[in-house]
């Protein structure tokens, strides 16, 4: 054990020593989470060209009052009060006439959108306001390059609909104010469960869900057992290949056995994985304890099994990447060979939303206790307001040690029959037989 804690020391100084760890420290969580950065830092940053929008309207009455509506909104709601200037883009409608050829209509004014003379145009059906059985004529049907996307649209559609409405209820005679508050929408509020105190005995009441929580949090979580495991485990393919390649692998395996080498690789890749983690999380801690108002609470109770699955996931994933660089005689054997290996880790990413929204479900359940996905897709779970059966977590961490073992005996069992073997290409078929004849 000696020589293998030797070889810890060596794998964990090589890699904590250098400038890439030190700025994949701070570039990975830039890149993973990117795009909540990117969201709050350009949320205020939109673009305020003017959009032309043109209108064919039949109905002969909602065009007009969408072209009143954006001038009032021009004038009071896009100008900010205390700079004076705009922080939104002004509406400018126009209603023209539908032409007798409405297909080349749509065509030319089609035409004039992709030139950018025009923004988009609208065509409003004759019986929007009574609707009729002829739901073609009942339509309200935007034209843009980016229809879907938009902000336009919904503003359209929001303002249209109050005029709509407004014109029914005046149709029939009633009172608008009246009227309104007998439709007055009233939302179900989203609460945890009641509580009982454990210290002094009494009713905790229930705390209102909070919708970016119930998403973030296992977001976080899981990304971070990500990162830990593209950080730690992932390199060992190419850092024995390289070995093995460069004939340093023959050297250390003068002093050492094969079994020793795989392991020493391993626990030095799970060292950087725990310094990074601790890192990270003792940054997390140090950045929310200097901020009042939380968007979400950091799940305490979750981090225990969050180190007990990454110390599983760095060993099984970093045992089959070693045995696999063993393998590899040059770097485009290692380049063939990883992206096969990674799938394992990568399929966990598109399987998370589906687990968030419905953590209990059997197919959560059960792919969670998959081995080779648990460590990610419990984590998952178990970050979830959703409380998980203790039995279920157990189960995996049971699943995953026996998987574990199975990874680093078969990993161990290639690697000593490959380590030093060169000019062979890699084949499943052949790592089959180094598993079972060793």
């Amino acid at each position: 054990m000696n020589k293998v804690w030797i070889l810890v020391k060596r794998e964990y100084k090589a890699a904590v020593r250098t400038k890439g760890f030190i700025v994949s420290l701070v570039l990975l969580p830039i890149m993973m989470g990117g795009g909540f950065a990117a969201y709050v830092l350009l949320e205020d940053k939109v673009d305020l060209k003017d959009k032309t929008v043109l209108v064919i309207d039949e109905s002969q009455s909602v065009g007009d009052y969408l072209v009143k509506t954006a001038e009032y909104r021009n004038a009071n709601e896009i100008i900010d009060e205390e700079s004076g200037e705009k922080n939104g883009p002004a509406f400018l409608f126009k209603v023209i006439d539908k032409e007798s050829d409405f297909e080349a209509q749509k065509l030319a004014l089609s035409e004039r959108v992709r030139d950018k003379e025009i923004h988009g145009f609208v065509h409003i059906g004759p019986d929007v306001i009574n609707p009729g059985t002829d739901s073609d004529k009942t339509r309200i049907i935007y034209y843009a390059e980016n229809s879907a996307m938009g902000n336009i649209r919904r503003w359209i559609a929001n303002k249209s609909n109050d005029l709509i409405r407004q014109t029914r209820i005046s149709e029939k005679g009633l009172d608008e104010a009246e009227v309104h508050s007998l439709f007055a929408f009233v939302d179900a509020e989203g609460m945890g469960l009641v509580s009982v105190d454990s210290k002094t005995g009494d009713v905790v009441d229930a705390k209102r869900s909070n919708e970016l929580e119930s998403f973030l949090v296992p977001y976080i979580m899981m990304l971070l057992i990500f990162m830990m495991i593209m950080m730690s485990a992932i390199p060992l393919l190419q850092a024995v290949m390289e070995e093995k390649s460069y004939r340093i692998a023959e050297v250390l395996l003068g002093s050492v056995t094969p079994w020793q080498f795989m392991l020493g690789k391993v626990l030095g890749g799970l060292a950087v994985s725990l310094t990074t983690a601790g890192i990270y999380i003792g940054g997390m801690f140090l950045t929310m304890s200097q901020m009042d108002d939380l968007p979400f609470t950091i799940p305490y109770d979750v981090l225990p099994w969050f180190f007990v699955y990454l110390i599983f996931a760095v060993v099984m994933y970093g045992s089959v990447m070693a045995s696999l660089g063993s393998t590899c005689n040059d770097s485009k054997d290692a380049q063939n060979i990883q992206f096969p290996a990674m799938l394992p880790i990568l399929i966990p990413m598109f399987l998370m939303m589906p687990l968030i929204q419905n953590p209990m479900s059997s197919f959560a359940t059960w792919v969670s206790l998959f081995p080779p996905f648990t460590p990610m897709l419990m984590l998952v779970r178990q970050s979830t307001p959703v409380e998980i059966p203790m039995w279920q977590p157990i189960l995996g961490v049971v699943g995953m040690l026996i998987f574990t073992i199975l990874a680093v005996w078969a990993g161990g069992r290639i690697f000593r029959s490959s380590i030093i073997m060169v000019g062979k290409r890699p084949k499943f078929g052949t790592m089959i037989k180094y598993i079972i004849k060793g």
